[in-house]
């Protein structure tokens, strides 16, 4: 069965809108940072770019939630889909004077971790949210794989349902 469904993401905990990253033994300085939801295999296509300093950032994603005997799988144009393993991507990177993105580094915001009982919930009741902070332990933006206890998924009602 096929359900419409919506991905809500809220991020709290923006790192700023400057950060330093290593990179080949150099550290590289990054200003202007901005944080977007990555289109699924088209990384220049962003979703709401929010600013590195925001007091918090939230997006919201179409998807459809396809029920089989084998659980519940999330399909959209912001999900991604490598290997099996469905998730999201937070794409990080500068805006220059001309307002052009260039990403520097990616969160991957993983679904196959949701628990089967939250994501059946979720197509059921219509939304599945993410709550998550976005700055890592070195107080730099947040990035490879998220799963618990860093991110936190719920089932709750769509907004008029």
């Amino acid at each position: 069965m096929m359900a419409g469904m919506r991905i809500r993401i809220d991020a709290v905990d923006l790192p700023g809108r400057t950060a330093s990253a290593p990179a080949d033994g150099k550290v590289l300085a990054y200003d202007n940072i901005h944080v977007a939801v990555q289109r699924r295999d088209r990384p220049a296509e962003l979703l709401e770019p929010h600013p590195g300093d925001a007091r918090s950032a939230t997006w919201t994603l179409e998807c459809t939630a396809v029920t089989s005997p084998t659980g519940t799988e999330v399909k959209g144009p912001y999900v991604q889909d490598r290997l099996g393993r469905r998730f999201i991507y937070l794409s990080w990177g500068t805006v220059d004077e001309s307002g052009v993105f260039s990403m520097f580094r990616r969160a991957k915001l993983m679904l196959d971790v949701v628990p089967e009982e939250v994501l059946a919930a979720a197509a059921r009741d219509g939304l599945l949210v993410a709550r998550l902070g976005l700055t890592d332990e070195q107080g730099g933006p947040l990035c490879a794989r998220v799963e618990p206890p860093h991110i936190t998924w719920t089932a709750e009602p769509a907004e008029g349902a």
